[in-house]
């Protein structure tokens, strides 16, 4: 590869006609490339070239093979044709390459510390969440300390939407087919969605929800509406699914049932700008909270050249896309514009954040949508007694909990905020004949509202500590026949190490301040 790189070739691009493809790859007796030209229609075949090698590809390359400096083949894999067990097996070879050694070796060591991040792995070790074929692939198992864990979560938001004036809403998790076709979900997801379920007496399909806001709208059109409703803000920790292919499930961040923390705010036009900002102060909040402090922004627009692939007129996505790009603005927020990363019912402003070792993940997203309430014919009565339509604003902060969990999992290696770790502190008792003090301790802490477990195990000390890092609980308490007699507990912080003996109430104390400072930071 690097002598080929050396040789500074230009990767040429050219269209090529159907039966000059097959000529060309058939003299060669490349029959898997035949096949391939066999099903691809005139005028849409290109190849490249580089040197004396030419290769039947969509593209696109890079324009030369100079800038190639480094390789690394990252691994082999066997792959039978076109996935058919059946077909002759083939080996895929996997590599990259940079255009320095020394940006190849940080990729190498970002992954190796990407490993050791793996929120599966951690999940495991922590004992958050789990996956069961008897269950479903792609369908995670949430554990005691995972589901304590995000229920945090969810009260954190629901607290913060609470002082913005949200309604917390419930919806089911199946709808009738007619409701998405409807919003046009089923047009968009009905490859991706499971096999509707059938009502041999009533004739109807139903389908597991893809998707929240038409189930919203209807909660809108449920009474009249009045100008001095709006905006209403209706919110839920709403559970959707996905036929995800099977190859492209991953642990928590591809699943085929996931739970947004989905909010849609039905606002007069005049309100867009206002409300939008708020939603923008409300992810600036978390983030901040959860030190996702280093975040880009992207406001996604329509492709003029591919309209095909939205809904709506042309008027309601320009005074969306205005409303998103004037919210930026007031906010001094420098965000790049993408052109066709829009939803298929309005455009969006996308927030992507760094984690720990530098990779980009997607979370939070806000939506300006004029397009489904003119599908579902949804109205209020304004100040002049006429009938108006209103505009309606998609957010999720998070994205989906199964994802914003697994991401803060790698972000922070395991090591959550104080405020928001399953347990807090685990108690080590040094042997068995101070379990009871132990379970005293956990109870005068538990009157502190601090979340404590004990490790009773007939283990020694050592392995109790060794064990205990790896579950990355924040703070160990260790207690033998000293502590018992003064009310005493020998601190460990996890990362820090010994942090000296104190009294009970003065940990109590000082972790309960260490939580309150956490929060209102």
């Amino acid at each position: 590869m690097l002598e080929l790189a050396r040789a500074k070739n230009d990767i040429v691009r050219k269209d090529i006609s159907k039966a000059d493809a097959m000529k060309m790859f058939g003299d060669r007796g490349e029959e898997y490339k035949c096949e391939l030209i066999s099903e691809l229609e005139d005028g849409s075949i290109t190849t490249y070239t580089q040197g004396a090698f030419t290769d039947l590809c969509r593209g696109p390359h890079i324009a030369n093979t100079a800038p190639i400096k480094a390789v690394k083949i990252m691994s082999l894999a066997g792959a039978y044709w076109r996935g058919d067990e059946k077909r002759p097996q083939l080996v895929r070879v996997y590599g990259i390459t940079f255009p320095k050694q020394k940006m190849l070796d940080e990729y190498l060591q970002m992954l190796e510390e990407a490993k050791k991040r793996d929120h599966r792995k951690l999940g495991k070790e922590m004992e958050l969440f789990a996956f069961s074929q008897n269950v479903g692939a792609g369908l995670p198992l949430w554990l005691p300390k995972g589901a304590a864990l995000r229920d945090r979560l969810e009260q954190f938001l629901r607290k913060i939407q609470k002082k913005y004036g949200y309604q917390q809403v419930i919806t089911p998790h199946i709808g009738n087919k007619m409701l998405y076709v409807t919003s046009g979900h089923y047009a968009k997801y009905g490859k991706d969605s499971f096999q509707p379920i059938h009502t041999p007496e009533e004739g109807e399909e139903y389908l597991l929800k893809p998707m929240n806001c038409p189930h919203h709208c209807e909660i809108f059109r449920a009474f009249p509406r009045s100008y001095k409703e709006l905006p209403l803000r209706l919110a839920e920790f709403g559970t959707v699914y996905r036929y995800e292919q099977s190859g492209e499930l991953h642990g928590l961040t591809r699943v085929r049932g996931f739970t947004q923390d989905d909010a849609h705010i039905f606002c007069a036009p005049d309100q867009i700008k206002e409300e939008f900002l708020k939603v923008m102060d409300i992810i600036f909040y978390i983030f901040k909270a959860l030190k996702f402090e280093n975040f880009e922004a992207q406001i996604s627009l329509r492709d003029p050249n591919n309209k095909e692939k939205y809904i709506g007129s042309d008027e309601n996505w320009h005074l969306a896309e205005t409303a998103i790009i004037e919210a930026c603005a007031e906010k001094g927020l420098n965000a790049r514009t993408e052109l066709g990363e829009a939803a298929f019912y309005g455009p969006k402003l996308d927030f992507m954040v760094k984690d720990a070792i530098g990779r980009r993940w997607q979370l939070g997203t806000i939506q300006v949508d004029y397009n489904l309430p003119e599908r579902f014919q949804l109205e209020y009565t304004g100040a002049d007694n006429a009938k108006h339509r209103p505009v309606m604003i998609h957010r999720a902060p998070f994205g989906s909990m199964e994802r914003f969990v697994a991401v803060l999992l790698e972000h922070t290696a395991g090591r959550f905020p104080l405020w928001l770790a399953p347990d807090q502190v685990v108690i080590l008792p040094i042997s068995e004949k101070f379990n009871d003090y132990a379970f005293e301790v956990a109870k005068q802490l538990a009157a502190s509202d601090i979340r404590a477990t004990v490790d009773d195990r007939n283990e020694k000390i050592g392995k109790k500590i060794r064990d205990n890092e790896l579950k990355r609980i924040p703070y160990m308490l260790i207690v033998g026949e000293k502590e018992a007699e003064n009310g005493e507990v020998s601190v460990r912080k996890q990362g820090e190490g010994d942090k000296g003996t104190m009294k009970i109430a003065t940990f109590a104390a000082d972790l309960t301040k260490e939580v309150e400072e956490m929060i209102n930071q």
